[in-house]
């Protein structure tokens, strides 16, 4: 129990911090974003790792904007491929971000606080990406844009992108859980699990990270594997890797499907149900030991 309410003191410390401490945090407040980076800089860096800053290109209409993505590694034992877990760390303007995106950026920090004592087969990469949000989504401002293209490059073996994407806000209120058009009758209307989201080209993938996620948390998860990458299905960092041709999945609370503060001033650190945050996180680090040969 100590080691479960530790892991949530130190996700509501990180919350806290982007969120609550720095708030807004994108191109739109340079000191914001340069202070949100560097607290991910020193928490990974803590933990053992070398951060490289990876520049991401500036947008045309500011093109003295400098951002970077914070790359930190986990060298496998026998490196034959690369598991990649991914958060961006900017906001929309006039949203503190507390579950969008800190919640994640959360997460990510500590499933790297997990894997500094960990031996993977594989290597397991964490990466703090830059501008996710709009206008950057696809362009080549996107921080998620510039590191695929770059693993592409460098002829890089990419087993899986994992893209985490709002694991905060968790409720037990029936009826709290929309979907997509045609999707509702296939799962439960209460918004208390975790999403796995990903194509048919990934399923084995993603069935194999489910299986490992459930094994390792008592907090239900629910997998959709589809054929059609509805707009809706892929406004997250993963979709530039699938443009790049490399297998990705986002991971989420499902967003403003279930989150009523999605984008909004509302959406602050005390919005965020952290026990059930702790569970997602211990399902995640158990699922990538587990896939990464830990």
């Amino acid at each position: 129990m100590g080691a479960v309410n530790s892991l949530e003191q130190r996700l509501r410390r990180h919350v806290d911090r982007l969120a609550g401490e720095i708030g807004p945090r994108g191109l739109f407040a340079p000191a914001a974003y340069r202070a949100a980076a560097d607290y991910i800089d020193a928490e990974l860096a803590s933990g053992g790792y070398e951060v490289t800053r990876e520049p991401v290109p500036a947008p045309k209409d500011m093109p003295d904007a400098v951002c970077h993505n914070l790359v930190a590694e986990r060298p496998g034992t026998d490196p034959a491929g690369i598991w990649l877990i991914g958060a961006h760390y900017d906001t929309v303007p006039g949203t503190p971000g507390a579950d969008d995106n800190a919640s994640a950026v959360a997460a990510l920090l500590e499933m790297a606080r997990h894997f500094a004592g960990v031996s993977p087969r594989d290597t397991v990469r964490f990466v703090a990406l830059a501008n996710e949000e709009m206008p950057h989504f696809t362009r080549p401002s996107h921080g998620a844009m510039a590191h695929a293209a770059g693993c592409r490059r460098r002829g890089e073996k990419i087993r899986l992108m994992a893209s985490l994407e709002m694991l905060g806000y968790y409720t037990d209120q029936p009826g709290s859980q929309r979907y997509p058009a045609g999707l509702g009758a296939c799962y439960p209307d209460t918004g208390n699990f975790l999403g796995i989201i990903g194509g048919l080209v990934n399923t084995g993938r993603i069935k194999r990270l489910a299986a490992g996620f459930r094994a390792s948390t008592d907090l239900p998860c629910q997998v959709l594997i589809t054929p059609v990458w509805a707009p809706a299905l892929v406004r997250s960092d993963h979709f530039a890797f699938l443009l790049n041709r490399y297998p990705a999945v986002m991971i989420t609370d499902t967003a403003d499907f279930r989150n009523p503060h999605y984008h909004s001033a509302a959406d602050t650190p005390n919005s965020l149900d952290y026990p059930r945050m702790a569970a997602a996180v211990t399902g995640l680090c158990g699922a990538f030991e587990r896939l990464s040969g830990g």
